[in-house]
């Protein structure tokens, strides 16, 4: 007997590909919230066993660019998410590999196992510039737009919250260093939150056929220069510093120099995206009824709240550490 309520939405058996990261692991909480049934694939499952407690997740190790894998794992599922891919190339990490082949052959795996849905995570201007990051972002979405499948493409700005690659990474070099060189200062950014991408995804996966065929743009609603970005970082964090604006041929020099360093801060690919402005046409959030969060109003909440406080801590003591007195500052 089906004690399901009438109106209750359908559990939805889903394959998640880059769900142990930034945004994977919060969509993967959220699903297992709603009684979704969520498999994840990761390098090394032992490494994510708090998404394994999750009721309905699970967990297994797997090479998600072997496709006679994806077939396995794709059948029985309702939908694939596919939230892959890289800033940065780094040893065996590929752009062209992360973003296009994976995606070429998670479609064939599609085709095999008969899966018709998927939900592919892509980034505003992709197929746009010189960056190879946009480049291959762009050319995985023409992979997905030409596989017969039912899609839908997520194009997020920057995104921002605990853990991320904005806030978090300023705050370990305002950490470090008295004066911050900043590559291409004034490039416009509409930084998104992480919850408000997750929120739309989530709002896409239950749509159903309302949000086939669909891309979402997914930005806030401040439009800001990086450079300002970065002042705004220093200033909620109680950190004394110089944000010092490069002109693009310095620019240049310091994103060959970023990537030799640990942790790559900058890179030329970096400083290639950077060259084209983050900012969207079309607004998704709007589209799925989500009214957005604004960066500034929560970027004092990511620094001083206890997990953002103890994120930034972590980070800088990590890189080197913080001054005495702006630790004290921050405690």
């Amino acid at each position: 007997m089906n004690t399901q309520p009438r109106n209750a939405p359908r559990r939805l058996n889903l394959l998640l590909l880059g769900g142990t990261g930034f945004v994977g692991s919060r969509l993967v909480a959220r699903l297992a919230a709603q009684g979704h049934g969520v498999r994840v694939l990761s390098r090394n499952r032992e490494k994510h066993r708090e998404l394994g407690i999750l009721p309905g997740v699970s967990v297994y190790s797997a090479n998600i660019y072997d496709r006679a894998t994806l077939v396995r794992y794709l059948r029985g599922s309702d939908a694939v998410i596919n939230l892959v891919g890289i800033l940065n190339e780094t040893g065996s990490a590929k752009f062209r590999k992360a973003h296009v082949d994976l995606t070429a052959t998670l479609v064939a795996a599609c085709r095999e196992s008969g899966a018709r849905r998927i939900h592919q995570m892509s980034s505003l201007r992709a197929g746009e510039g010189q960056s190879m990051y946009l480049v291959t972002r762009g050319e995985a979405e023409r992979v997905v737009r030409a596989s017969g499948l039912q899609w839908t493409i997520y194009r997020p700005s920057v995104i921002f919250g605990v853990g991320d690659g904005l806030v978090t990474r300023f705050a370990r070099l305002l950490g470090m260093l008295p004066v911050l060189p900043l590559a291409r200062p004034h490039a416009h950014l509409a930084p998104v939150a992480v919850e408000d991408v997750v929120e739309a995804m989530m709002r896409a996966i239950m749509a159903g056929p309302s949000s086939v065929g669909q891309v979402y743009e997914l930005f806030g609603p401040e439009t800001l220069e990086l450079v300002r970005i970065v002042r705004m970082v220093a200033a909620a964090a109680g950190l004394r510093r110089w944000v010092l604006p490069l002109p693009d041929a310095l620019g240049a020099v310091q994103a060959r120099i970023g990537e030799l360093l640990p942790g790559k801060p900058i890179s030329l690919d970096n400083f290639r995206s950077l060259a084209l402005d983050s900012v969207g046409q079309k607004n998704g959030l709007s589209m799925l009824g989500i009214v957005p969060r604004a960066f500034s109003s929560e970027l004092p909440c990511l620094l001083h709240g206890r997990h953002g406080r103890t994120a930034l801590l972590d980070a800088a003591r990590k890189l080197g550490g913080l001054a005495a007195e702006d630790r004290a500052r921050l405690s």
